[in-house]
């Protein structure tokens, strides 16, 4: 359709602006419906150590045996509820708004959902915090864009491996650093500087977990940090694995007076032999 005016072309920016949105909003539900099977199994688990403690508890009547139950089935309950709130976060609605967020708290919740999963495939997580100020983010979307790509790093991995999730603070641009590192199958140069396009997937499709292969969740995450003014680095070496870098806006004075997330962000230019870099300046 040929735009013939000012208002033609504001209308199609207002509709590719609500396509973008509603994609967004289908990611996200996508995301959610892959972690039913996970977190069900999951929350099964921690019912059946409940069950199990409760019953022993009712069996023996000396208190030290009745504290130990009491005190494992505290510990399981608190990880139930851990479980529900993380997920039942990710489900609602929240504003679009940016504030100070405990990283550290948002990938050890987000890695409580995938725990069964990463322990199925034979994934050993490693973690590393350095000593981080909140980050002025959106929670519930970097959350998602850890998810992706915490799954993305599981099935690099079909035979097991290793995942580093490291947390630095870049005191110089003022950001909280996010490093997600697999052991994987690594990605070839000639296919990395495309894997943040829309549809494009290096999968051929879902695997038997029911996740993966729809060419939307890289290019989501790119959309997600450029809105929060901050940049996603990848690099990757085949039959080394691949590591993904998220700088985002430390909460500080400087971070502060971003403007909020949803406005455009400039886009940095691709690498193309082993680096792929997104974001903004």
């Amino acid at each position: 359709m040929a735009v013939n005016g000012i208002g033609d072309t504001q209308g199609l920016q207002q509709q590719v602006e609500l396509l973008k949105q509603q994609l967004a909003q289908a990611q996200r539900l996508t995301a959610l419906g892959e972690l039913v099977s996970t977190t069900t199994h999951e929350f099964n688990n921690v019912l059946m150590t409940i069950l199990n403690y409760a019953k022993m508890g009712t069996r023996h009547k000396d208190a030290a045996t009745r504290d130990k139950c009491f005190d494992k089935i505290l510990a399981s309950a608190n990880r139930a509820a851990t479980i529900t709130n993380t997920v039942l976060g990710m489900a609602r609605n929240r504003k679009a708004g940016l504030e100070p967020t405990d990283l550290c708290k948002l990938v050890d919740d987000t890695l409580l959902l995938l725990e069964r999963e990463m322990n199925k495939y034979r994934v050993v997580v490693e973690k590393s915090y350095q000593a981080v100020p909140p980050a002025l983010v959106n929670g519930n979307q970097i959350q998602q864009v850890l998810l992706n790509l915490l799954i993305n790093a599981r099935q690099a991995m079909p035979n097991g491996g290793r995942l580093w999730i490291k947390l630095l603070h870049d005191a110089q641009n003022d950001t909280v650093d996010l490093v997600v590192r697999d052991s994987g199958c690594g990605i070839p140069a000639d296919k990395l500087p495309r894997i943040f396009e829309s549809f494009y997937t290096t999968k051929s499709g879902p695997d038997a977990s029911g996740k993966g292969g729809t060419g939307l969740g890289l290019s989501m995450c790119r959309e997600i940090i450029e809105s929060h003014h901050g940049r996603i680095r990848v690099d990757s070496t085949v039959g080394k694995g691949t590591a993904f870098t998220l700088k985002l806006p430390s909460a500080g004075k400087t971070a502060a007076k971003r403007p909020p997330a949803g406005l455009p962000a400039i886009a940095m230019p691709v690498g193309v032999v082993g680096q792929s870099t997104i974001g903004s300046t």
